[in-house]
């Protein structure tokens, strides 16, 4: 094994945070996790701290670094690391018996540097001989000002966006890795420099109260990982589900995984930036394990318990949407908006309070119910297998031609029929609108299925016929007339003669219009997403 040291100075005497090294961060004095660090590294460094505190020296050797004392001398406020470091060198070789190959100064106010970080560091330092010097740095490319000659002066040529900027680099002051031919009194710098880029709250070097909060904020942060499935065959609900949720979540990393069948879904949810992954292994658990979240989310429908077990036992929390399986009984919390649970049990949460509307839908006021149908609207989800759109033209057209009626269709982002709606003239129809809910105000009546459109229909309280797409949606509970729906059952098995026997019934009968909208209002949809982001930050809280 390579002889290296790592050197952690630390003062007694800071004075923007006083007694800093000591204070605790996360039940844990600062100093300590600078050690941990370190004594994690697969490269097994000797590890000293140099320190003129008493105490300082007590806390860091019962965590398990070494000491060396550092005269007073070199711990006032202007003394620079350089000679530090080359004191603690010389000292800790004499200890050791060893001649150090390098030394790595580890600063105790970057507490989130990862011993993965380190230890990459150190093995470029150890493969490239040539190599004098790592310092720890972070990406400050910005547009930035010098002031010289009594004026201020641009340190660029052009005023363009950063990205075309040339890339600056400030040092964080994390960790600095020398070979010792380069380290003297005067510095640690050789003539073969390397940068080794840090990320998020590994960069953070506390040197204020502000900078402590932001390190408390990286401490606390976790990796979310959002499961989902997504295809022809079960449309894209839970994809766009789960993106309302990714969208609430700002304090945490939040990525995506989709198994091998869902491309629709890896591609809708590329289309919003975000990190998502597709299955490489024959066993999804295994995708999960190598991104390594603290949180598992699914959103993929009935779990097994296999797996959820399989997830807890490495550590994971786990959070699961419209899990009607097994598996539900074993997540630490469950939310099926949709569908109604067979039995009672805790953390699992169903029923209409819990359901996850858009922004959309909860910044626009229903419209009055109308005496007169003006317009209908046709919107089947986002892959509608069924064409059950189809359907309910061929039964409604004619009568809406007659009547003066508009139709409108919004197809979504895998329907697959498109030339099959040609035959049907003066039908307006949306591919993939990203504006549904003007679509829907629009609307005196709308046909659906009964999934989660039935939620945003509803919070807009818009008179509504339901088909439902599979024996599944028939479970649902809300798409019924207890909330003002008039639903038909499975739209594969509803003739076009009853579709238009009830839509002529709906079009002639304001009053019955006028009182689904009523029985849609009662339901307080608009605060089912507060409800979902507590519970989901009370787990994380916990996790």
């Amino acid at each position: 094994m390579d002889n290296i040291l790592v050197v952690i100075p630390a003062r007694g005497g800071s004075k923007g945070i006083p007694r800093k090294n000591l204070r605790m961060l996360g039940g844990k004095p600062l100093i300590q996790y600078s050690i941990m660090t370190a004594l994690a590294s697969r490269y097994k460094p000797d590890v000293y701290v140099s320190t003129e505190d008493d105490e300082i020296a007590l806390i860091s050797k019962k965590v398990g670094a070494s000491i060396i004392e550092r005269e007073l001398d070199k711990a006032s406020d202007n003394t620079t690391l350089d000679p530090v470091i080359y004191d603690c060198m010389i000292k800790a070789e004499a200890i050791e018996g060893k001649d150090y190959q390098l030394v790595v100064t580890l600063q105790p106010t970057s507490p989130l540097i990862r011993t993965e970080s380190l230890d990459a560091a150190l093995g470029k330092m150890l493969e490239n001989e040539r190599l004098d010097t790592i310092l720890s740095v972070v990406n400050d490319t910005h547009l930035t000002w010098r002031y010289e000659n009594s004026r201020y002066t641009p340190n660029y040529r052009e005023r363009v966006n950063r990205q075309y900027l040339t890339p600056t680099y400030k040092e964080t002051g994390g960790f600095l890795i020398a070979r010792k031919r380069s380290i003297t009194e005067n510095t640690r710098i050789g003539g073969c420099v390397e940068l080794f880029e840090l990320q998020g709250g590994e960069a953070v070097d506390i040197d204020s109260h502000e900078d402590w909060s932001l390190c408390e904020y990286y401490r606390k942060r976790e990796k979310i990982l959002f499961v989902v499935s997504g295809y022809q065959e079960i449309g894209l609900g839970h994809v766009y589900n789960s993106l309302i949720i990714a969208n609430d979540i700002l304090d945490h990393q939040v990525e995506f995984l989709v198994d091998r069948k869902s491309q629709l879904a890896f591609e809708k949810i590329s289309s919003k930036n975000y990190p998502v992954y597709i299955q490489e292994s024959d066993d999804l658990i295994r995708d999960i394990e190598r991104l390594r979240p603290n949180v598992v989310i699914n959103d993929k429908l009935d779990t097994q318990p296999g797996e959820i077990r399989e997830l807890k036992r490495k550590g994971m929390k786990v959070i699961n949407f419209e899990d009607l399986g097994e598996g539900a009984k074993f997540a630490d919390l469950v939310i099926n908006a949709i569908y109604p649970e067979r039995q009672v049990l805790p953390d699992h949460y169903f029923g209409h309070d819990y359901v996850v509307l858009r922004d959309e839908f909860i910044l626009t006021p229903p419209k009055p119910v109308q005496n007169v149908v003006s317009n209908v609207l046709l919107t089947f989800g986002g892959v509608d297998p069924d064409n059950l759109t189809k359907k309910v033209l061929k039964a409604i057209h004619q009568y809406c031609q007659s009547n003066g009626i508009g139709i409108s269709v919004v197809t979504g982002f895998g329907y697959r029929y498109h030339s099959s709606l040609d035959e049907f003239d003066n039908v307006r129809v949306f591919r993939n609108t990203s504006s549904i809910s003007d679509h829907m105000i629009n609307a005196d009546i709308a046909f659906t299925s009964a999934g989660r459109t039935t939620y945003e229909i509803a919070s807009l309280e818009v008179p509504c016929i339901v088909l439902a797409q599979n024996e599944r949606e028939l479970s649902h509970l809300f798409a019924s007339a207890e909330f003002g729906f008039l639903n038909l059952g499975h739209g594969k098995k509803v003739g076009a003669e009853t579709i238009l026997d009830i839509f002529i019934q709906l079009v002639e009968n304001p009053a019955s219009r006028k009182y689904m909208a009523s029985l849609m209002s009662k339901a307080d949809l608009a605060s089912g997403r507060k409800r979902v982001r507590k519970l989901i930050r009370n787990v994380l809280e916990t996790s």
